[in-house]
């Protein structure tokens, strides 16, 4: 109870700072899965410019799949490490396109079968693709589905374990179940978000802008950065 007061209330104070994402699902699982992958250690312009540049030499996720993967390396380079980015895209698509998919799919390159099927068998098809891990398989399920998973990046467990909702130094596999746990059903979207923007602009890893945070009175951390 006391958990689910403290999480209302920063909840609500980062809403008032950052207000309420909206964002539809989407319904592109491929996509959102290619996207996630190609924003591992580079920014968000850059993993754009990258999506964007392979969406436009490749009319098909099939023709990704099929294609020599230097061809896939040269797309995607302004995304960063593209040479380990474009071998881990090949590998999933080929994995999918292998037709390791349940029944209920209407084709090998299909994931839509997820919007309906049980969370988690959802969630442990994507954890068992080539170098998927449950940060990537969350973001699928979150803004292609609308499912309730929420995404635990550096920035949210920086600043989730600062404000002390969420466990310091624990493996991202716990964070995640802890993240879940913690948000009420409806909030996902909104406190991987706003947590997100405000590990970005203020909660920072080196040298955090405590002095002006908004959340400082509510922070049992900002005393140590002062």
């Amino acid at each position: 109870m006391r958990d689910a007061r403290r999480v209302r209330a920063i909840r609500k104070r980062l809403a008032e700072v950052y207000g309420v994402p909206v964002m539809a699902p989407h319904q592109d699982a491929l996509g959102e899965l290619v996207l996630t992958v190609l924003s591992q250690s580079t920014n968000d312009r850059n993993r754009d410019v990258a999506f964007l540049r392979l969406r436009d030499r490749f009319p098909t996720w099939e023709a990704v799949r099929d294609a020599p993967v230097d061809e896939i390396e040269e797309a995607i380079r302004p995304g960063g490490i593209s040479k380990v980015k474009s071998v881990r895209i090949k590998a999933i698509l080929e994995t999918i396109g292998e037709g390791h998919t349940p029944p209920e799919a209407v084709g090998p390159m299909d994931l839509s079968w997820m919007r309906d099927a049980p969370i988690e068998e959802s969630r442990d098809y994507l954890v068992a693709l080539p170098g998927v891990g449950r940060k990537t398989a969350a973001c699928v399920l979150l803004f292609a589905y609308g499912l309730r998973e929420v995404p635990v990046d550096t920035h949210v467990s920086r600043v989730g374990g600062r404000l002390g909702i969420l466990p310091a130094k624990a493996p991202f596999e716990k964070l995640h179940d802890e993240m879940l746990r913690i948000s009420p059903p409806g909030t996902e979207l909104e406190l991987h978000v706003n947590l997100l923007r405000h590990g970005r602009r203020t909660c920072h890893a080196q040298r955090p802008a405590c002095a002006r945070c908004d959340l400082r009175r509510m922070c049992p951390s900002a005393e140590l950065f002062v």
